[in-house]
């Protein structure tokens, strides 16, 4: 009869060694990478009677919404398909050893060129609520932006009430021309840019401006917050 096998005592080092690691850094186990990609694209939108060939993300405007959790690793690769150059900046995330994911052209990278990519690699530490995403070279923000919403860890709670569903809230501005057409005559001039022909909240203007709604489509950023991972 062959006597029993029992794990080594090395092996029982490693596996008490994993169940202390467990016990002490839980959000290691928790903690997942979300993937996106984000696709930079020309999109027809028609706002105040208006119709232009803006620049957007995945064909949406505003764009898409980026969710994680606190302590979530997020990888986001940008793919530019169109003729400008463009970065894309994370506002309000604390880019702790990961400051080249940041953002800002020429600061912490070269912008994206068209037809190229470039992927952003970036933990959320100690945060969580709903911050912004944009474009982060010349005035691209005007049209390439969404939202941030950082949930909780599992298991941990909401420093207020759990609510039902959330909706962001995103401020912008439109203009019926293109907004690179604004800064470069500012530019030239010396003077101010041209103010913008309306304000919208999630890509719409208010029913105060003229032909506020014809031509548009609602875009409510609802989210289920029972379907997220």
């Amino acid at each position: 009869m062959d006597s029993p096998h029992f794990p080594s005592f090395a092996s029982l080092r490693v596996l008490l060694f994993g169940f202390w690691v467990i016990a002490l850094f839980p959000e290691f186990v928790v903690s997942i990478t979300r993937h996106y990609t984000f696709n930079v694209e020309y999109l027809n939108v028609t706002r105040l009677c208006h119709t232009r060939n803006i620049l957007s993300v995945n064909g949406k405007f505003p764009g898409p919404r980026l969710v994680a959790r606190e302590g979530d690793r997020v990888v986001v690769k940008v793919v530019n398909h169109v003729s400008n150059n463009v970065t894309i900046h994370w506002h309000g995330i604390r880019q702790i050893t990961s400051g080249w994911a940041d953002g800002p052209a020429y600061v912490t990278q070269c912008p994206i060129q068209t037809n190229q990519s470039y992927t952003y690699n970036f933990t959320i530490v100690e945060q969580r609520g709903t911050l912004l995403w944009h474009a982060h070279i010349s005035w691209l923000r005007a049209t390439i932006y969404g939202p941030i919403i950082i949930l909780p860890k599992h298991n941990e709670s909401y420093p207020f009430q759990k609510p039902y569903k959330e909706i962001p809230i995103l401020f912008g501005e439109w203009f019926n021309v293109d907004p690179e057409a604004v800064i470069s005559q500012a530019l030239q001039t010396g003077g101010g840019p041209n103010v913008s022909d309306a304000y919208t909240i999630n890509g719409l203007p208010g029913p105060l401006y003229n032909c506020s709604s014809k031509g548009t489509k609602p875009s409510l950023l609802t989210l289920d917050l029972e379907n997220i991972i």
